[in-house]
């Protein structure tokens, strides 16, 4: 080894001891005839020190150093005079004899410092750098220590660790695959896979009843910060359960991972059904960090000539609490806010609870005080409460709602992102109707089970069909989700149907799955968690790019490799490809 200690571990019972150190130079002072250098490496911070009067020379070598150069340096432990008690080795500094040069740097674009000067684009063209930064290479420790912590629980139940094919094949539903052409089959494309479903599914058939894998996955969608193009799954799936049996078990998992890693303690993770979300939160991944369920007023507010209320089929509000000084511009805010283009709502209206017990509304001329007193009551207000009220179609004034809700969250200091409110949300609807398409889509994907006593209504109601699927939600984010499967050929070739699927078109694209139900598939069920958001989530950060080491940008874009490219004629060539672009 070309040291004998790291820049992280020397501490005062290390006095005296000669010591070989390597790293990088995060920075050096001149002070009079001495020259400090703080030397850095992954492990931490180590001060060296030069003096003219033990070696001029030496000194005046150090005074040549510039940030980032590589050096190797030998020397003693000794007493720092001016301690530094923030850092682990701030009580000593070495005293150094011999200084070698490994390797000289270009002055960095941004400071390598925790708080850098340099933006996103430019810290992602110089990612390596920026993995030099102790907040972005913590949080990869962090990852790392999390993948650990997952495996030994997993491994303690007997989970096996199985490796699936990158190379599959493509196949519809979902969002779009990202394909590869076969130059050894022209004309034909393996996708990059969405998860590895089907094949955990055939695990289970083939006998391996306790499967995980921290899989890389691949979906061509438009970004976000909780979006990259490549992502990784803890991917698990069990044989021979149901749904309770998941449930205990991977939330087993989530609460080890806090404990472990966080330190934290949860308690038993609270349940709720996803009619239930939607209705008292307009989500099906509510943060219940805090309260602000919505209430519903179709009863007590239609009818008095409010075209807004009368025309609507759903009116909703939330209560603000301790808001009701909030001024006509802050109002005019809010109302701003959910009219953005991402939101669309069309208005607000507005009920104060003032301090002096009165009541005012922003539809005074529509409702007296009697009326007002029966909003106050559905709402549970005190004096000093500001209810905020939209109306219109179901589904869409519960999401517009729900984005104002996580807003007044936010506004309040109510979402801290020290406290986990952890959540189990169940019975998600099997299908969803898509407008564009005209036909119902899988919720979550084709080989979800539906309840065995909402089959028969597939053919006459299968909007109303209940799935055996779950997510496990944590301050408002999904982090995992699942079902219990499919697992006989006659439901699967019906869920197809459904799906629009002919016979055909269903034997070609999923006939192995198919075929393998004749063989004796068990029983079986998972679940998958977005291991990058729940490392996010444990950091405290609200992309999951600095949790992950060579991120892409939002156009799905690695700026230091420069990738997506062009490639030559000559692969084009061999591929059978042309292109138009």
């Amino acid at each position: 080894m070309l040291r004998t200690h790291t820049c992280g571990e020397l501490t005062i019972a290390d006095l005296n001891k000669e010591v070989t150190l390597t790293g990088w130079v995060q920075k050096s002072r001149d002070l009079g005839g001495m020259t400090f250098v703080d030397m850095r490496d992954r492990y931490g911070i180590t001060q060296l020190t030069f003096n003219s009067d033990d070696d001029a020379e030496l000194r005046a070598k150090a005074r040549e150093l510039g940030r980032e150069f590589v050096i190797r340096v030998t020397g003693k432990v000794i007493e720092r005079s001016n301690k530094n008690l923030k850092m682990n080795t701030g009580e000593v500094e070495i005293k150094v004899v011999k200084l070698e040069l490994l390797n000289a740097a270009k002055l960095p674009p941004f400071l390598i410092e925790d708080e850098t000067d340099g933006g996103d684009d430019l810290r992602l063209k110089y990612r390596y750098l920026d993995l030099r930064r102790n907040p972005v290479r913590n949080n990869l420790v962090l990852r790392h220590k999390m993948a650990q912590e997952v495996r030994k629980y997993l491994d303690g139940l007997d989970f096996i660790e199985v490796e699936t094919p990158v190379l599959i094949k493509s196949t519809p539903e979902g969002a779009r695959d990202f394909v590869v052409p076969s130059r050894m089959n022209p004309g034909e494309f393996y996708a990059l896979p969405q998860s590895p479903q089907t094949f955990k599914q055939l695990l289970m058939v083939s006998g391996f009843d306790r499967y995980f894998q921290i899989v890389k996955c691949f979906r061509d969608e438009d970004l976000r910060a909780d979006r990259q193009p490549e992502f990784t799954q803890i991917d698990c799936e069990m044989a021979f359960i149901e749904q309770e049996d998941i449930l205990n078990v991977f939330e087993g998992l989530i609460r080890t991972l806090f404990k472990n890693v966080k330190g934290v303690d949860l308690a038993e993770v609270p349940r709720m059904q996803y009619a239930d979300a939607m209705r008292l939160y307009g989500s099906d991944k509510p943060d219940t960090r805090f309260d602000m369920k919505f209430v519903e007023l179709n009863a007590i507010v239609k009818g008095k000539d409010f075209p807004v209320f009368d025309q609507a089929e759903l009116v909703i509000g939330i209560n603000a609490k301790a808001c009701a000084e909030y001024t006509r511009k802050q109002i005019d805010e809010l109302t701003d806010f959910i009219k953005r283009p991402q939101i669309g709502a069309t208005g607000l209206i507005y009920l104060r609870h003032a301090l002096d017990g009165s009541l005012k509304s922003s539809v005074d001329k529509f409702y007296n005080e009697d009326e007002l007193k029966k909003w106050s009551i559905a709402f549970n207000t005190e004096p000093g409460d500001l209810l905020l009220i939209m109306a219109g179609q179901t589904d869409k004034v519960r999401k517009q709602l729900s984005e104002l809700r996580l807003e007044m969250g936010n506004r309040l200091g109510l979402r801290d992102k020290n406290v986990y409110a952890p959540l189990w949300v169940l019975d998600f609807p099997l299908l969803e109707w898509d407008e564009d398409s005209q036909r119902f889509h899988a919720m979550h994907h084709p080989f979800t089970s539906p309840k065995p006593e909402d089959i028969a209504m597939l053919d006459t109601n299968p909007g109303q069909v209940r799935a055996n699927a779950y997510d496990m939600v944590v301050n408002g984010t999904e982090i995992g989700g699942g079902s219990i499967r499919i697992h006989d050929r006659d439901l699967q070739s019906l869920m197809f149907k459904h799906l629009g699927f002919t016979v055909e078109e269903a034997q070609k694209q999923f006939g192995f799955l198919l075929d393998a139900f004749e063989y004796g598939a068990p029983p079986h069920g998972g679940i998958a968690f977005g291991f990058d958001r729940l490392v996010s989530i444990f950091a405290g950060l609200d992309s999951i790019r600095d949790v992950i080491a060579f991120p892409k940008n939002n156009s799905g874009r690695d700026v230091m490799i420069d990738s997506p490219s062009t490639i030559s004629d000559e692969q084009l060539n061999e591929l059978k490809i042309k292109t138009t672009v």
